[in-house]
């Protein structure tokens, strides 16, 4: 893979630039410290859904510290044929969780094996598939993918509120007053830091409030760090340490649909860190850095962690600092890397109380949904099927959430797909943007209840050029002296399309998401 610009120009990118060690490890840091609570969150999620101790739970969060930084190198320095080379972190996606959760509490599915197992084969597939995904990327518009995210958030919140409540729902102070007290304290303070907190203290604010509320419960004794001394201080993560992964049908096929969402997000990731650098991203480079997050997602299981992807806060970091080396991103996975040596860094975090846990999750999980609802109202809702497709896809993804015991009755790999609302969304959206928005033909020419409901309306500028009189006729437009007036169409990007080209008027277009 070369790493020179276009041949026309000699210009060093701008990814390019070397700001030095002490740069780069401040810098780095910075970006560990953005994305730390992230890349921590989804271990804990998946070591306590699948009943695995506090010092296997720290084991799982040490994986994914040095997977991830792994990948971050990875990505940003890049081999033949892998690595983007631009300045994105990668660490464990958040899109697996729901997925990952039900595989390990559907009876049959094989355990946190079959998660690796899952993992190993689906990302296998993407990595076989990227070559030709861009020609399938249209499948996933907006409309789609915010589906998804808004329905992974959503599916996270109740994680939320079992950790609020003291996450074991067998103890005795399960649901108390002083474990949801707890949980309101972080949350507050989460509040107020973001705030009234400096700019870096405000993106920080999860992980300070998550240190504020461990020292809280540690004067109230609702604290133990007595297991932290317990195993090595510094360790290289065992291959293979929970045992061979398994492979299992329906898994498998419920990580496939991941690992598409995955793509994508990577794929938004990559255009848009280079956009904001102002570098070019061309077909191969943007075929590199998808082979490299299938590579990476291939082998972190190896290590015991999940799918990596790229972390959109720490494109946004990119964006606020203005700091565009890749070299930064690198010395932070190289960090990454460092804290994935350290198991006592992983039983620290394990050991932190789960209802200060609830409290943070509340906004983490609550972001990752806002941020679905944010890509939802980019789309296009005129005249069109978009909204019935929103609305039945949400509410199909939470039919897992309302009634957990919906798909006890169907055969284990049926269960296994649909028993994780991320999944069941994302299967409804897809077929339903297909079905109404590619497939178009036999689709009723007649607004269907749900497209009157999203008020009918036409921009000014649509209409700005129409004069009094004028009307259409057979899809003709006509000025009041029965005078035929021409009517260019737009294309997609908003151009004009020679009048020999026009279908329609300007002014009735219907745009599908």
């Amino acid at each position: 893979m070369t790493t020179s610009v276009d041949s026309s120009t000699s210009a060093p990118r701008p990814e390019d630039e070397n700001l030095g060690a002490p740069a780069n490890m401040a810098y780095g840091l910075q970006h560990v410290l953005t994305m730390y609570g992230g890349i921590v969150a989804v271990p804990l999620i998946v070591g306590q859904a699948a009943g695995l101790s506090p010092s296997d739970i720290g084991l799982l969060i040490a994986a994914s510290l040095f997977a991830g930084g792994l990948a971050t190198m990875l990505q940003t320095l890049g081999l033949p044929f892998f690595g983007c080379q631009l300045p994105l972190v990668q660490g464990v996606s958040f899109a697996g969780v729901a997925t990952m959760v039900a595989i390990v509490t559907t009876g049959g599915s094989g355990g946190i094996q079959a998660i690796f197992g899952a993992v190993i084969a689906a990302s296998l597939i993407g990595l076989l598939i990227t070559p030709v995904f861009s020609r399938i990327t249209r499948f996933f518009p907006p409309l789609v993918t915010g589906i998804v995210i808004t329905t992974i958030g959503l599916t996270l919140m109740p994680v939320a509120a079992r950790w609020a409540m003291g996450g074991n729902s067998r103890a005795e102070d399960f649901g108390s007053m002083g474990n949801i007290g707890l949980a309101a304290i972080t949350l507050v303070i989460v509040l107020l830091l973001s705030k009234i907190g400096s700019a870096t203290i405000s993106r920080l604010s999860i992980l300070l409030a998550m240190v504020i509320g461990t020292l809280i419960a540690m004067a109230l004794g609702m604290a133990d760090f007595s297991k932290v001394a317990e195993g090595s201080i510094v360790a290289f993560p065992t291959p293979f340490h929970f045992g061979m992964p398994t492979f299992h049908i329906a898994a498998i096929i419920s990580m496939c649909i991941v690992i598409m969402v995955t793509l994508v997000e990577t794929s938004a990731d990559i255009l848009a860190v280079g956009e904001i650098i102002g570098t070019k991203v061309d077909s191969k480079r943007l075929g590199n850095g998808l082979r490299a997050d299938m590579l990476s997602s291939m082998l972190a299981p190896v290590f015991g962690s999940f799918t990596q992807s790229a972390f959109a806060q720490n494109v946004g970091l990119v964006a606020v600092t203005g700091v565009k080396s890749r070299f930064v991103v690198a010395t932070g996975g190289l960090i990454l890397v460092t804290l994935g040596l350290l198991p006592i860094m992983g039983r620290i975090i394990a050991a932190v109380p789960t209802s200060v846990l609830g409290g943070a999750g509340i906004v983490l999980f609550g972001t990752v949904a806002a941020s679905g609802i944010r890509t939802l109202s980019k789309v296009d809702y005129r005249n069109n099927m978009n909204l019935i497709i929103v609305a039945t896809s949400i509410g199909f993804g939470m039919i897992p959430i309302a009634a957990p015991t919906f798909y006890h009755a169907f055969p284990d790999w049926f269960a296994t797909i649909f028993h994780s609302g991320i999944s069941s969304s994302a299967i409804m959206a897809i077929i339903l943007n297909l079905a109404f928005n590619h497939f178009t033909t036999g689709n009723s020419d007649q607004q269907s209840v749900f497209v009157a409901g999203t008020e009918r309306s036409l921009r000014f500028t649509d209409i700005a050029c129409l004069n009094d009189g004028d009307h259409f006729v057979d899809g003709k437009l006509y000025d009041c002296e029965g005078n035929e007036v021409p009517v260019i169409a737009e294309d997609d990007h908003g151009a004009a399309a020679p009048p020999a080209q026009a279908k329609a008027p300007a002014a009735v277009r219907t745009d599908h998401a």
